[in-house]
């Protein structure tokens, strides 16, 4: 077996794990952590994709009470109904737009200097949303949970969510924020993010494994490849899973402006390597 790949495998699915919930970018980071590692190419990208149901089981792992009640009462609750309709709501968009543009984007912004600046454009506006969120006193409707959101909360998520479609944004990042600039209280617009991961990155992984399993890319060492793989999509799924249960309980007691602070140092120093050329990234 290759060390080497195997290692990479770790690295990739502990990236993804702890990045994908976080409003820092899982995109961005597997795009900066991939061209470090010169991990990058088809068989990279592909990694990628598989490992993402990693993360996403973690996180129905942790919310299954929910999911499990909203499945069990779905016939009889309309609470239950209008959180499924929300969730479909919310997830339109961006899809929508994946679908339509998703390869232009790749071309365009699927590189470390584009991630950089779209990593210190998101810390600004998350700055901006706290300082928002601090001003506002109360809220024309009293949110305590995700089933308090109405079909017009859901949609206006979900349009917030199209930002990630940048890399470096962060699809977390864009939902929760965007919840909070649109009046959602801190807590709410974390857990609806957490249930929007569900159908959104499960959705473009299964859209993504439709794409290799007509165009296979060619891996060499085929049984290696596949232990490795299995390695990182556990490392993406603990990882996530520690994540996902440390975000619910911070959010309950603090703000996101260190995370903000974290985007604009990570994304000065991949700048400041790129110019004065100590790493060599991709443009």
């Amino acid at each position: 077996m290759d060390l080497i790949w195997l290692l990479q495998a770790v690295i990739l699915g502990v990236v993804e794990g702890l990045t994908e919930f976080l409003p820092i970018s899982s995109t961005g980071h597997l795009i900066l952590v991939g061209d470090s590692l010169d991990f990058n190419d088809e068989r990279g990208k592909a990694f990628e994709v598989i490992i993402q149901f990693g993360a996403i089981l973690a996180v129905c792992w942790e919310l299954r009470e929910k999911l499990l009640k909203v499945a069990s009462s779905f016939s009889s609750s309309p609470d239950a109904r209008r959180f499924v309709l929300n969730l479909l709501i919310a997830s339109i968009p961006a899809m929508s737009l994946g679908f339509l543009f998703g390869k232009h984007i790749k071309a365009v912004f699927f590189s470390p200097i584009p991630v950089a600046s779209a990593f210190i454009v998101g810390a600004l506006i998350i700055f901006w949303a706290e300082r928002r969120q601090q001003n506002v006193a109360d809220v024309s409707r009293q949110i305590k949970s995700v089933d308090d959101l109405s079909l017009l909360d859901a949609l206006k998520v979900g349009l917030a969510q199209c930002a990630a479609l940048i890399p470096g944004t962060s699809r977390s990042g864009a939902t929760i924020i965007g919840g909070m600039l649109f009046g959602l209280p801190r807590a709410v617009a974390t857990e609806f993010s957490f249930f929007l991961a569900m159908p959104v990155i499960g959705g473009a992984t299964a859209y993504e494994l439709l794409k290799l399993w007509k165009a296979p890319v060619a891996f060499s060492g085929e049984f290696s490849i596949a232990i490795a793989i299995g390695v990182g999509f556990v490392a993406a799924f603990i990882s996530a899973f520690v994540c996902v249960r440390w975000l619910i309980h911070y959010v309950a007691h603090h703000n996101f402006i260190p995370f903000a602070w974290y985007r604009i140092a990570f994304g000065l120093l991949v700048l400041f390597t790129s110019y004065t050329g100590l790493i060599g990234w991709s443009h």
